[in-house]
């Protein structure tokens, strides 16, 4: 059977539309910090400091990004505002765009795309039945099942304007005062994270030899702005992040028992760690 029009697809987009407030909320939460950044610019064709701040930048009313390397959506932004800082050269040369695409809207679509798929299979299992067939996918795996579909790449760049019309025109500082609040639960849900396993007697000593990974994968945990415990549907991202952030193999495999995430999403990482050793 042919979908003549892909009714997954229609509910991943209401579904966005319902979880708008939380986009914006994450959208907040990662802005946080960002004032304190040091602003780039290009000179002779190279990515340098110019020595000033974003938010020394925003406040004398200097814009912080530049057309030469302004994302097309976020094209015409007003100085100082949260759009402009999107438009910022970070040091490697790319832009925050590309940085809270990564971070917030990959994520948060993949999460909505798979509560979609699950929400179908709960009220509709017929019709999920035979889009599954159609994707020739069994339903084991719903970030496959996700990705075949390919309904990812369409929801991101709405996520992208939902969160531009709500935010897009204020002031950074001002998205950084709203997303305060949810920075600090998350700072604090890590800090508790840390802390339990050594409250707890039942709990065997941490190796001294982690340590060092351990640090790595609180501060990529932090800067990812996952949910805790992460869900089995952000395990890919998960492991990028941890990756990313100078982890090994084998230290991730270590650590997965100590980390903020369901038991179905460590399983998931370990199949994802043993599918690159094979």
């Amino acid at each position: 059977m042919t979908f003549a029009v892909d009714p997954v697809g229609l509910l991943t987009r209401s579904l966005l539309r319902e979880r708008t407030a939380a986009l914006v909320a994450e959208a907040c939460a990662w802005s946080v910090g960002l004032s304190d950044r040091p602003h780039h610019a290009r000179r002779s064709g190279r990515v340098a400091p110019t020595g000033v701040t974003l938010g020394s930048r925003a406040l004398h009313g200097q814009m912080l990004g530049s057309e030469e390397d302004a994302h097309l959506e976020l094209s015409e932004a007003q100085p100082g505002t949260f759009q402009d800082a999107l438009n910022a050269l970070m040091a490697d040369g790319r832009v925050y765009a590309e940085d809270f695409d990564e971070q917030v809207l990959a994520p948060f679509v993949l999460d909505t795309c798979v509560c979609a798929v699950q929400r179908v299979g709960r009220d509709c299992p017929g019709l999920l039945a035979e889009l599954l067939d159609e994707l020739g996918e069994d339903g084991s795996d719903l970030l496959a099942v996700v990705r075949v579909a390919e309904w990812e790449a369409p929801l991101r760049t709405e996520a992208e304007h939902l969160v531009l019309a709500a935010l897009g025109s204020a002031l950074l500082v001002e998205v950084e005062a709203t997303g305060l609040p949810l920075a600090l639960v998350r700072a604090a849900e890590g800090l508790t994270r840390t802390a339990a396993p050594a409250a707890l007697p039942e709990t065997p000593p941490q190796d001294d030899d982690l340590a060092g990974a351990r640090f790595l994968a609180d501060v990529a945990l932090r800067a990812a702005a996952l949910p805790r415990p992460v869900p089995p549907a952000l395990a890919g991202r998960l492991l990028d992040v941890l990756l990313s952030e100078g982890l090994e193999d084998e230290e991730v495999l270590r650590l997965l028992p100590e980390l903020p995430v369901q038991q179905d999403t460590a399983q998931e990482v370990a199949g994802l760690l043993e599918a690159r050793w094979s």
